[in-house]
């Protein structure tokens, strides 16, 4: 609890916004084996000939077809507190949710805030400090945040509604990828320990300045990435961990998965964190939900299982692009910014899932 004070008003407790909310971040979203119970109960979409991607492969975002030169890139993200500070938490919600368009290799051009507030609870200064965040985000991106919708909440909620823009030839969907494609994974791993060992106090300030770096650094690469001919795929690392996201990616494009444990890059402390059991709970039902699809190697023990499907908030983008293209993939990353990006694994023919070695 913090203390807020004002010259008209006596002092009263201000709680930290985590404390707020019963799950943080990524963290929050619904299981992925839930996910996908819900939605097979819908009948088949009409088909609409402009819609390019839609539901059927849990990609990041919608594609609409609106012209010969343009497609309409739309999403929607927003969560709970994953930090307590508040303009890094609108910070983080925006990084996040802008995450999806460029993960379809798309440009954003104006995003909607999405607001639910205790406003009974939050002072009016802190509730501002988050949307202030989120705005500061979306200049940085050069786009507005052009209206939204606002509702009093029990837990706090923010986020945006992202749109975007991309030529119709340079989406790049997650279930694209061809047998024999590299995987390179753009931002380190750890998010979702990090923000546990927050949670418990027993994140330091140089953890959570890393923490930060890497949640509020946009994925602007993607447009870069998408006109490389030899990139086949793209999606972001987000609630499902980087198993769950990788294993979307073989489903969609029916071939194996394979990750290099020993090659995967992390945040600072993380692996140390984890074994000292700053884990989330999100981790186990990701693992509860696609755990059957994963095979892991004799030395993956119990720890290395709960990094691999630790829930990522804002995270790296995942890219599968042939070998010959590979190299640039990395010149790219690393010239903007992203200089842990690695090698990963690789796309293989087999039955869809993913080993890990």
């Amino acid at each position: 609890m913090t203390i807020d004070a004002s010259a008209d008003a006596p002092p009263r407790l201000q709680p930290r916004l985590t404390s707020l909310s019963h799950g943080g971040g990524c963290g929050c979203k619904i299981a992925p084996g839930v996910l996908a119970d819900l939605l097979a109960r819908f009948a088949p979409a009409q088909a609409f000939p402009g819609l390019m991607v839609g539901t059927e492969t849990a990609d990041d975002a919608a594609v609409y077809r609106l012209n010969d030169e343009q497609a309409l890139i739309a999403t929607t993200d927003f969560f709970m507190p994953i930090v307590d500070d508040p303009y890094d938490f609108g910070r983080i919600a925006a990084t996040n949710a802008l995450s999806d368009v460029y993960a379809m290799g798309g440009t954003p051009i104006m995003a909607l805030a999405i607001v639910g507030m205790p406003i009974n609870v939050l002072p009016r200064e802190v509730i501002a400090d988050i949307l202030r965040g989120g705005q500061d985000v979306c200049a940085q991106a050069g786009i507005p945040v052009a209206g939204g919708h606002t509702i009093d909440s029990v837990e706090p909620i923010y986020g945006l509604a992202a749109m975007g823009l991309v030529h119709p030839d340079r989406v790049r969907r997650n279930a694209d990828a061809r047998e024999g494609d590299v995987l390179i994974l753009s931002k380190p791993l750890g998010v979702g320990i990090l923000s546990a060992a927050l949670k418990k106090n027993q994140l330091d300030a140089a953890g959570y300045q890393a923490m930060i770096a890497s949640t509020t650094r946009l994925n602007t690469p993607g447009p870069a990435l998408a006109a490389l001919p030899g990139v086949h795929a793209l999606t972001d690392v987000t609630g499902f961990g980087l198993l769950g996201h990788a294993l979307e990616m073989s489903r969609g494009a029916g071939l194996r998965a394979r990750i290099d444990l020993a090659a995967l890059p992390w945040l600072p402390g993380v692996r140390e964190m984890a074994q000292a059991g700053m884990i989330t709970g999100a981790s186990g039902r990701n693992w509860a939900s696609y755990g059957a699809a994963v095979a892991l190697a004799s030395g993956v023990d119990d720890v290395a299982r709960a990094l691999l499907t630790d829930p990522q908030t804002s995270g790296g983008l995942l890219v599968a692009c042939d070998s010959a293209t590979a190299p640039r993939v990395l010149d790219v990353l690393r010239e903007q910014g992203f200089g842990q990006a690695a090698v990963v694994g690789r796309m293989m023919r087999g039955e869809p899932g993913v080993d890990v070695g």
